[in-house]
């Protein structure tokens, strides 16, 4: 336990009980955000003179989330806003003009932005000029220009106070609603807004340090004793267990099929999930949900293995770049993550169509996606995002000149850098140090995610007793790993091109995990490296 804590930069003592205890030490005063007080003012106003308010938000499970989190919130303030959430098809990430437009002539006289807004300088300038007032609540990294709204609340905008700059965009809508709730005296309200919390914040692979530590956890513990029916329905279709849905659940399960109503249709199916008081819809949304689910794994299955026979035909680059007219908008991003995994490149996949193209970028630590953006927005009908995630649209006709400036660029930026992926190991030890109540241990140090990995263990000349393969295609596999009396099972998933013999002698790198396979729950080590040594 020392050497984790040491390893998660937690060297002095005094560090080490706060984050643990990941309580309301983490949480900061919301009034410290810029511009909060100008938004709290505004919001007020409208709520006291019956204002039509409506909240934007965005298509992901960071969007949706806090869009859900702020029609509910406003609705303890007795406020009746309404949500608007763009199409990820038709009209992408960020405000718009004719939306802001047609909010305006339906009687809205305030937007609300969440998880968007930051960078859109013009179509807020266009909005004021209809006497659309608009506070913006956002988490993304803000241009040159700030957007002339009634208020910006952002934690990255130059000049902020705010101790912790990584909020999620669905941690910036809750702390606008504390700021709200507390001027009132009716913060007993958040407690049951965490739950969306979590599910945004670990859905947006925010770090989970400092304030978002404290969101989570609490988040994890509202989501597990008594979770809103949607996303009951959600965890029981999808083979969890209410009680121990952690972190990594969210992650691999739950995020991936609040995203899927958007990469498929549109959000707002997986937005009425969160939000509906109705068992019979809850259970209808979620087995859509997992229906259209299915169906996107395949699609990016079958995009995955097109992208990767283009990537061969171009060769390795420092940064891969490839597209036609058939990858869909909504799996382009997922396509690009695979290839960033599998090739260790900053990775771009195009939509490419016959005048406006779309991308979707993912990027390695190494180098800085965004950045790389921005030194061609000349190219861009508009483009945002992260360090390692961003997307853009353009004209298809300049194409051939962002690939030029972006292979530049990467290939100066990682010259000389060793692209090859690599797996940061916590600790070498023993099969036989993890019995006892070493899982429980390990732990205390939960919520795990960005910024907090899951330990990462070593453990050398282990035995293999027995291996197989398992899933539909053969493309994992499962063991029996043996050293001297002590056996553990295990899995390793993507391993089935690679099954070693029985009785070989394997280095194994992995975590430690509880499976809940058939209703029983056994730890097991999840591998995610081996190499035969005899």
């Amino acid at each position: 336990m020392a050497q984790l804590a040491f390893n998660r930069g937690l060297a002095d003592p005094s560090q080490l009980e706060p984050f643990l205890a990941a309580d309301e030490r983490l949480s900061a005063d919301p009034f410290l955000l810029p511009d909060m007080h100008q938004a709290v003012s505004r919001v007020y106003r409208a709520l006291l003179s019956g204002e039509n308010i409506a909240v934007y938000g965005d298509f992901d499970a960071d969007g949706i989330t806090a869009t859900a989190l702020l029609v509910q919130g406003l609705g303890f303030l007795e406020g009746r806003p309404i949500p608007y959430i763009p199409s990820r098809l038709g009209e992408g990430h960020g405000l718009r003009t004719g939306v802001l437009r047609q909010l305006r002539e339906q009687g809205i006289s305030l937007v609300i932005t969440v998880d968007c807004g930051v960078t859109g300088v013009v179509e807020v300038q266009q909005a004021r000029r209809t006497g659309l007032d608009i506070v913006i609540t956002d988490h993304h990294t803000p241009l040159d220009e700030v957007p002339p709204a009634v208020a910006v609340v952002d934690p990255k905008l130059p000049g902020s106070k705010y101790p912790f700059s990584e909020l999620a965009g669905v941690g910036v809508a809750y702390k606008l609603l504390q700021a709200l709730l507390r001027s009132v005296g009716q913060e007993r309200y958040l407690d049951s807004l965490l739950d969306l919390v979590a599910l945004g914040t670990v859905a947006d692979m925010t770090p989970l340090l400092s304030e978002n530590r404290y969101l989570v956890k609490r988040g994890l513990e509202m989501l597990n004793a008594a979770p809103r029916l949607g996303l009951r329905e959600m965890i029981n279709q999808a083979r969890l267990t209410v009680g121990s849905v952690a972190s990594e659940n969210i992650s691999w399960v739950i995020a991936p099929r609040l995203n899927t109503a958007s990469r498929m249709d549109h959000a707002l199916p997986s937005y009425e999930l969160l939000m509906t008081e109705s068992p019979e819809r809850a259970q209808e949304l979620a087995a859509w949900l997992e229906k259209k689910n299915a169906e996107r794994q395949e699609l990016t299955s079958k995009a995955t293995a097109r992208a990767r026979e283009q990537v061969e035909e171009q060769g390795i680059l420092p940064l891969l770049m490839v597209g036609d007219e058939s990858y869909p908008a909504g799996i382009a991003g997922l396509v690009a993550g695979r290839l960033a995994d599998e090739f260790y490149r900053p990775t771009v996949v195009v939509g490419v169509g016959r005048r406006t193209s779309t991308g979707s970028c993912r990027s390695i630590p190494e180098f800085n996606i965004i950045d790389a953006l921005s030194h061609c927005s000349d190219l861009f009908t508009r483009f945002g995002g992260h360090a390692q995630a961003a997307g853009f649209v353009m004209p298809t006709r300049y194409l051939p000149a962002l690939r030029e400036k972006l292979l530049e660029t990467a290939a100066i930026e990682l010259d000389g850098v060793d692209l090859r992926p690599r797996l940061d190991i916590d600790a070498e030890v023993a099969l036989s140090d993890l019995a006892g109540e070493t899982y429980q241990s390990i732990q205390k140090l939960a919520p795990f995610g960005q910024g907090n990995p899951l330990p990462t263990f070593l453990s050398r000349g282990v035995e293999v007793v027995e291996c197989r393969t398992m899933g539909n295609n053969g493309d994992h596999l499962r063991f029996k790993l043996k050293k001297g009396d002590i056996t553990w099972d295990a899995v390793g998933f993507g391993m089935g091109g690679d099954q070693p013999k029985t009785s070989a002698l394997l280095d194994v790198v992995y975590n430690l995990e509880i499976d809940h396979w058939s209703g029983q729950m056994m730890l097991r080590l999840n591998l995610l490296d081996f190499t035969v040594v005899g």
